[in-house]
Parts: C-alpha cells; sequence; structure tokens
C-alpha cells in the first residue's frame, strides 16, 4: 500500500523569518488528502537539511515522496545537483559535491518556480507601492542567473517569460529583466531609464533577502536612477497556493502510476 508524502526543499538561509515564512507556508497548506509534510533545506538550516526530511517522512511510513522544488528557475544548478542526489536522476549535468541521499521511497520531482501566474502577482504585489505613473515605467526583474551553458538558457527563459506575465498585471507600460550571471543589470537599467526615459522599478526576483538583494543589486546599479525597495518573492499568502498546485500534480502522478501499475497486475 503507497503512502505518499511531501518535502518542500529550499536553499535555506541564515535568516529566521525567512525559514519562518516557508513554515508558515507549510503549515496553511489545504491539500486534498492529509499527507505527512516536511521542509528541507539544503543548507543554513541545522536540523533541517534535505536528509532530515528525508528520515522523517520515511519515519511515517512514507513510500512516495513528492519532491517541491522551492527554488525560482529550473535554470539553478543547485536544482539540478538536488535532482540527482535524492535519485530522480541518473547523473547530474554539472559536477558536483552533494552526495547522494539516503532514500528508500519512491522518488515524484516536480518543477521550481519559472514564469508561473501567481509568482507574477507576487512580483507585482512586491513592487506595486513604488509605482507612481505606471504609464511611464518599467519593470525590471533581476535573477541570480548562470553562467554556465543549458542553465543560462533556462533562467533567460522562464524570467523573460515572467516578465512578460508582470507586465499583463501590473498595467506598466514596460517590463524586462536582466541577470547577475552573466552580468547585464547596469546596461537594461542604464537602457530604459537613460534612452528609454522611463522610470526603473527593480524587482529582485530571490526568494528571500541578503548579500545579493542588498549588496550586489544596488552595487551594480550605482549612479543610476531606479526605484527600489529590496522586497523578495517571500514571505507572500500565494505562496501557499503555488506549493498546492504542485503537490496536487505531483499526487496525480503517483495515482497514475499506481492505477497503470493496477492494470499491468490484472494482465
Amino acid at each position: 500500500m503507497k503512502k505518499p508524502g511531501v518535502l518542500i526543499i529550499s536553499h535555506g538561509s541564515q535568516e529566521k523569518t525567512w525559514v519562518e515564512s516557508v513554515d508558515d507556508a507549510v503549515s496553511r497548506l489545504n491539500l486534498p488528502e492529509p499527507l505527512p509534510v516536511e521542509a528541507g533545506f539544503l543548507e543554513l538550516v541545522e536540523g533541517r537539511l534535505i536528509q532530515d526530511g528525508i528520515n522523517r517522512l520515511e519515519a511515517q511510513g512514507v513510500t512516495d515522496i513528492l519532491v517541491v522544488p522551492l527554488f525560482v528557475s529550473s535554470g539553478s544548478t543547485h536544482v539540478d545537483e538536488i535532482e540527482y542526489a535524492i535519485g530522480a536522476k541518473d547523473a547530474p549535468e554539472r559536477e558536483t559535491d552533494l552526495e547522494p541521499f539516503e532514500v528508500k521511497a519512491q522518488i515524484h520531482f516536480g518543477y521550481p518556480v519559472d514564469n508561473d501566474p501567481d509568482i507574477a502577482v507576487m512580483v507585482w504585489d512586491k513592487v506595486k507601492a513604488l509605482s507612481q505613473q505606471p504609464e511611464q515605467e518599467t519593470i525590471l526583474l533581476i535573477g541570480h542567473g548562470s553562467i554556465h551553458d543549458g542553465f543560462r538558457q533556462r533562467w533567460e527563459a522562464g524570467i523573460s517569460s515572467l516578465a512578460e506575465r508582470v507586465h499583463e498585471v501590473s498595467g506598466v507600460a514596460h517590463t524586462d529583466y536582466a541577470l547577475l550571471n552573466p552580468d547585464s543589470v547596469y546596461d537594461k537599467a542604464k537602457y530604459w531609464s537613460e534612452e528609454r526615459g522611463s522610470r526603473v522599478i527593480v524587482a529582485p526576483l530571490f526568494l528571500s533577502a541578503g548579500y545579493f538583494t542588498m549588496k550586489v543589486i544596488p552595487g551594480r546599479l550605482k549612479e543610476l536612477d531606479y526605484a527600489y525597495s529590496g522586497e523578495t518573492l517571500l514571505p507572500h499568502p500565494l505562496l501557499g497556493t503555488w506549493l498546492e498546485r504542485q503537490i496536487q500534480l505531483l499526487l496525480e502522478n503517483v495515482m497514475r502510476l499506481r492505477f497503470n501499475s493496477g492494470k499491468t497486475d490484472r494482465c
């Protein structure tokens, strides 16, 4: 008899409030059936790492772990290494120091945020207080990005599509994106503010505040005119909605596999 459970995996943060925001969203999940749910972190959260989450789920008799990678892009190398280390694929696309986890349960691996419509609403909610004259403004999404071939293209595909969704929900004149890796932040912001005469609102596409949002992004924008609050995606009530949808998709996959297995057994 299969027993599914949920493991929500994110990078982790030294900021206690960010970990609490993830835990709060998990505590409020409204799932179609009661499932054991754990939040595990890649690093920085002692006693709450990925292996800890796996162990706690398996101790409850979970046979199928539904893994939701809480990362902003499928272009993240962390998503690649976690997917490999947890046993969802045979080899990572890039070399990793992450050792394979000890897992007995069947793994069902989901998808990161990318260009989800709910995330577009979250981005707009975090910056709309900065908006004054939407018809003269450009929202510039800034993400971490990647210098690695293949990963960079996934970053660009996801964030460019997300920028289009933000344009639809915000009503500002323009939306665009820039990446820290490879660096296009200064050039994009300068283009919109100085060449196009648009008021630039910078939206950091990060789950939690930290070095990149507080130091790196402002450092890349020195001497330019722009609006920036530094607010990240979390906390936000729509995170729970996004998690519920990912879990439901994975649960449907488990049920489909169970049904197909049953049909095979009857043949």
